[in-house]
């Protein structure tokens, strides 16, 4: 595996520092997650089959669990030996507390001159609101990114899932996997930081860039696109369809396809500006004939004209869909004494050496004897 012989020291919790840290373990890498006692919250959380949380269970397969009391002194003493010999720490705490905890940049750089430290928090770890507690639906309202969805009628909207979380617990591993790259040049450990505000930001795109050049916001469109039209969803006789003509020879094929290509001619659709300025009108042109079939045909009739377009699809459709089981998206992971845990799959391939489960999650403090039995092993040959 890519990560092999790397140690982590896994301190976070609830989402971004495990997505993180699952990263790098499907990549290889012995995550040893340090737990408080009771657990990491998520572990109560969300569908609980048989004991076990499946949310909890998909954000840390491939770990291992060791119970430690931070607040007392052997639980501290205890993380610092454990420290001693690994390759990255990886916490989502506040900005101050490692400090407060003794194991500030210079503690770890004592301990382990090496170590790479990722730390995920909402803000960053200077400025005025780097003490300030975060959550996804604050920094989601806080980056902009929530009036960037939704429609001048639904007002600010923002996504289901935690996206924040999860970009920011993406770009962590990103910058971890690139610290140790160039440790091994370089011999020296580093801080690696990223926080839940400047994630979102990172994610504007050309809705932000527009803005840096014109200093004016675009309205929300929905399911349309800002700067193109059409573009959105269409409703056939069974459903919504997506469909995206993203330029004006797609635009011909979809119009060909749909038996609309007079519209090509038509001055009130000639460029992208003025259906933009129609896209009501042009929108509901393509509707009346989208609307006479279901889903199913003009799926096939547009993929074989080169229109890009899919079918909006619930959870339901998307874990039965062909395509989405040949990429092996859905993964079955015995849990023993939980039975069997489904979960989403491996998004990166590697052609040598796949990502693979190497072991379930673990259940609370499951690791902590073999893991204090390699502490002990490594200090008899060592010495403290």
């Amino acid at each position: 595996m890519q990560l092999d012989g790397v140690r982590v020291i896994d301190l976070s919790r609830i989402i971004s520092g495990p997505f993180c840290t699952m990263l790098l373990a499907d990549f290889g890498a012995d995550v040893v997650k340090v737990e408080p006692p009771g657990g990491d919250p998520v572990r109560q959380q969300g569908a609980i089959i048989e004991g076990m949380s499946w949310y909890f269970a998909s954000f840390n397969r491939n770990k291992r669990s060791i119970e430690l009391d931070l607040r007392s002194l052997q639980g501290l003493e205890t993380l610092r030996a454990l420290l001693r010999d690994a390759d990255v720490l990886v916490e989502n705490f506040r900005p101050g507390v490692m400090d407060q905890m003794g194991l500030g940049w210079d503690a770890l750089q004592a301990l382990s001159p090496g170590i790479i430290h990722t730390s995920i928090n909402g803000f960053g770890t200077t400025g005025p609101y780097a003490k300030r507690p975060a959550f996804d639906f604050i920094t989601q309202a806080m980056s902009g990114f929530m009036t960037m969805n939704g429609t001048s009628s639904t007002g600010p909207m923002r996504t289901a899932v935690p996206i924040s979380d999860l970009i920011a617990g993406n770009y962590a591993a990103l910058g971890t996997v690139a610290a140790l790259y160039r440790r091994k040049t370089t011999g020296q450990g580093e801080q690696v930081s990223t926080s839940l505000l400047s994630s979102m930001i990172s994610l504007g795109s050309f809705v932000s860039a527009n803005y840096l050049a014109s200093g004016e916001q675009m309205p929300p469109t929905g399911n349309d696109h800002p700067l193109v039209a059409p573009y959105g969803l269409f409703t056939a006789s069974d459903g919504d369809i997506a469909v995206a003509p993203s330029n004006d020879g797609v635009l011909r094929r979809l119009f060909q396809a749909l038996g609309l290509i007079h519209l090509i001619d038509d001055s009130r659709f000639s460029s992208n500006a003025s259906r933009v300025s129609r896209r009501a009108e042009i929108n509901s042109l393509i509707n009346e004939v989208v609307c006479t079939q279901p889903r199913s045909h003009w799926i096939a009739v547009l993929n074989e004209a080169g229109v890009p377009c899919g079918t909006v699809m619930n959870l339901d459709e998307v874990y039965r869909d062909p395509q989405v089981l040949h990429q092996e998206m859905v993964l079955e992971v015995e849990h023993p004494g939980r039975g069997t845990v489904r979960m989403t799959g491996f998004p990166i391939k590697f052609r040598n050496e796949p990502c693979e489960i190497r072991h379930h999650a673990p259940d609370l403090g499951d690791n902590t004897e073999e893991i204090l039995e390699e502490l002990a092993s490594k200090l008899a040959a060592t010495g403290p």
